[in-house]
């Protein structure tokens, strides 16, 4: 078995804030909420009436309109976000190279628009009138699927799919692919474009949902006493993942080093968290034996962070279970108190922000922490970025199920 180094060497996104990674940084660091009021269909009568939309985003224009039509939102945003990493990465793809070449891009709900929209046709015009594209564009494959057929890369191709885990394990994954020899080059990340009637009507009805819709851009507000729930979110975030090895042959640039991985369950319940965060706990500490990192080695986490009363605590407490007297002197914030809660798309997301923090030295901040809880009584970070200079970075992962996942990035050195 193989153990090689795994970097970075491209990012490419879909998000609220804008539909490529540099501006989505430049919000994000500068405290920019991209929450406000749904406008992708009419929220009469709904508890919750706000999510964090992708704006401006015309796939017709980047793919042809015949095409887009061909794929779900979700699939489009995967595309797109994982043609900006392969690009940032200057990579090329050849007859010699493409079958060590991958795809592991997750979501966590996939194409949910395109299986409504033709249930409706079924009812209203009968089952002659389903489209034949509607299975292939619902599937959750799908999107790593296109993105292979796009660039004719024929390596690991897969979907994940952990609920609100699945950016982190999808990413987590591709890094284990790469670091046993699998694959030499695998895109990863993940998409979520679930904004519509019934997915809102069914994270309302489970009281997930922040309803503060009279202040939408101060309802998201992780670690904050006030809080009510989250703001769910769309878009799609991708990284192009490289053994050290190839990455230095062709002389490309490193942004960060992928150190470690840990994923568990809580075996508890399906939607709410282990209130003592034993799960989340696990696996931070899975994470750090895989980097062969201590505790006191991290500089910042990327907290999961949603914004609801029980994962916060939750969170919380498992990041005191693992760091000890350290987590009081660690930096923690939430990038979801601007982007909302992207679902399966939040952990891609949140890598590439882990990523950045690396290479910038900047630490994007909590927003909306106003009012101190005494039971998340760490550094949120709050309502603006700081400087700092980690050296390594992790990032958390909590999803329905029970899925967890953590990732830790750390800053490139040769002889590392």
């Amino acid at each position: 078995m193989s153990d090689r180094r795994v970097v970075v060497t491209g990012m490419g996104c879909i998000s609220p804030q804008a539909n490529n990674w540099p501006d989505t940084w430049k919000a994000l660091r500068s405290g920019v909420s991209g929450i406000a009021p749904i406008t992708r269909f009419d929220t009469t009568g709904f508890k919750s009436r706000i999510a964090a939309e992708v704006k401006g985003f015309d796939g017709a224009a980047l793919f042809g309109s015949k095409e887009a039509r061909r794929m779900d939102l979700f699939t489009q945003y995967a595309l797109a976000s994982a043609l900006q990493a392969f690009e940032q990465a200057a990579l090329t793809v050849t007859d010699s190279n493409r079958d060590r070449i991958g795809a592991v891009i997750g979501t966590g709900i996939g194409g949910m628009g395109t299986l409504i929209e033709q249930y409706n046709v079924l009812l209203e015009r009968g089952p002659d009138r389903v489209s034949p594209f509607l299975t292939p564009m619902m599937l959750a494959d799908t999107a790593p699927g296109t993105v292979a057929i796009r660039l004719g890369i024929r390596g690991p191709n897969m979907s994940v799919v952990t609920a609100c885990a699945t950016g982190s394990n999808a990413i987590g994954e591709a890094f284990e692919m790469i670091r046993r020899g699998a694959a030499d080059v695998i895109l990863s990340g993940s998409s979520e474009a679930a904004i519509l009637p019934m997915a809102v009507a069914g994270m309302s009805a489970m009281t997930a949902l922040s309803t503060r819709n009279e202040e939408p851009q101060r309802a998201s507000r992780p670690f904050d006493r006030e809080r009510d729930g989250f703001v769910m979110g769309e878009g799609a975030a991708a990284l192009a993942l490289e053994s050290l090895g190839h990455a230095s042959s062709r002389g490309a640039t490193i942004l960060a080093e992928v150190s470690g991985y840990g994923t568990s369950d809580d075996a508890y319940h399906m939607s709410a968290p282990a209130e003592n965060g034993a799960g989340a706990a696990l696996c931070m500490d899975l994470a750090l034996k895989s980097a062969g990192l201590k505790a006191v080695d991290i500089g910042y986490i990327n907290a999961h962070g949603t914004s609801t009363p029980l994962n916060d605590k939750s969170e919380t407490a498992a990041i005191k279970t693992v760091f000890g007297e350290h987590a009081y002197r660690l930096p923690v914030s939430s990038t979801k108190s601007m982007t909302g809660h992207l679902l399966g798309a939040s952990g891609a997301l949140e890598a590439a922000v882990s990523v950045q923090v690396l290479l910038d030295g900047i630490l994007p901040p909590t927003i909306n922490y106003e009012h101190p809880d005494p039971e998340c009584d760490l550094d949120y970070v709050p309502n603006q970025a700081r400087l700092a200079n980690p050296r390594h970075v992790m990032s958390n992962s909590f999803g329905f199920g029970g899925h967890n996942a953590t990732l830790i990035f750390s800053r490139f050195e040769r002889d590392g």
